[in-house]
């Protein structure tokens, strides 16, 4: 019996890296996985069919349940697309877990619009366009008389959420809108039965070790080490978060390595207050 027994999913960018992790221990936990991926390059270009179908050939020959589809999440037909083939295929869906990602870098001097919109479109907006079509079948479900029990996975990240990455403002402003949706997601979708937490992984993958530094930091291990940065270090938390057993909802959790943290957004760190109306030279003395 696997903690997933049963339970029907759809995983976004699970060609490859931590998506194809998350797919593969899906699987191997009982879940049916609908394996989506473009199979576009790390920037977001191109197509191929080929990973998606790699990690299902991989899923079925292990006797684990998948299916491929190479939608692109980030427009609204294509993720009504993905959902509507895990309904027809499975029955239904229980999981949702929102990983596709690009990295076009810029400083923002020399960003151009084309490196802004492909961003946002994969992150912002295929997080939330398979979010209101995943939505929009458990709310329907709610009202006729089948209360789901389901999970919402979204992927957020450091970059946005704990650090200010030069280079990165649309990653990370995309990243940072994903943690505000999850936990507005997370209010609205309560009463449908539905839990909506993110994760901020950082594991050795094609997108990280595309950012300077990254390689550095999460280098092949030495023979005999235990590899904490594997992609597949991070789905044991992703496949939790997907379980009827969990009841969190509405978190972000950072996830790296042999650590995982809850994280917490915007707070005061500090306050300054008047009886009167605000004076330019007051304000100046007192935040300086």
């Amino acid at each position: 019996m696997g903690v997933l027994d049963g339970r029907i999913a759809v995983i976004t960018g699970a060609g490859r890296g931590i998506g194809r992790e998350h797919a593969l221990l899906f699987a191997a936990e009982g879940a049916s996985v609908v394996v989506n991926d473009l199979g576009g390059s790390n920037t977001g270009e191109g197509a191929d069919a080929g990973p998606a179908r790699d990690v299902v050939d991989e899923i079925l020959a292990a006797g684990g349940i998948a299916v491929a589809n190479t939608d692109n999440i980030a427009t609204w037909d294509g993720a009504q697309s993905v959902v509507q083939q895990a309904i027809d295929e499975f029955g239904g869906l229980d999981v949702l877990v929102n990983n596709a990602g690009i990295l076009r870098d810029s400083f923002i001097a020399g960003l151009e619009e084309s490196q802004w919109d492909a961003v946002i479109a994969v992150h912002l907006k295929g997080h939330v366009a398979m979010l209101h079509h995943a939505a929009a079948y458990w709310k329907a479900q709610s009202k006729a008389g089948n209360q789901p029990n389901a999970a919402v996975v979204n992927t957020a990240s450091g970059s946005g959420l704990t650090v200010a990455n030069a280079g990165q403002v649309n990653y990370g402003a995309a990243k940072a809108g994903i943690a505000a949706m999850t936990l507005i997601a997370a209010e609205e979708l309560d009463r449908y039965g539905v839990r909506v937490n993110a994760i901020a992984p950082i594991a050795r993958t094609r997108l990280t070790l595309a950012t300077p530094g990254m390689g550095e930091l999460m280098g092949e291990p030495e023979e005999g080490e235990v590899d904490l940065f594997s992609p597949a270090n991070i789905s044991p938390l992703v496949a939790y978060l997907a379980s009827e057993k969990c009841s969190l909802t509405g978190k972000v959790f950072a996830v790296q390595g042999g650590a995982i943290s809850e994280l917490a957004g915007w707070h005061d760190v500090k306050t300054i207050e008047t009886d009167g109306l605000w004076l330019i030279d007051d304000i100046a003395a007192r935040l300086a």
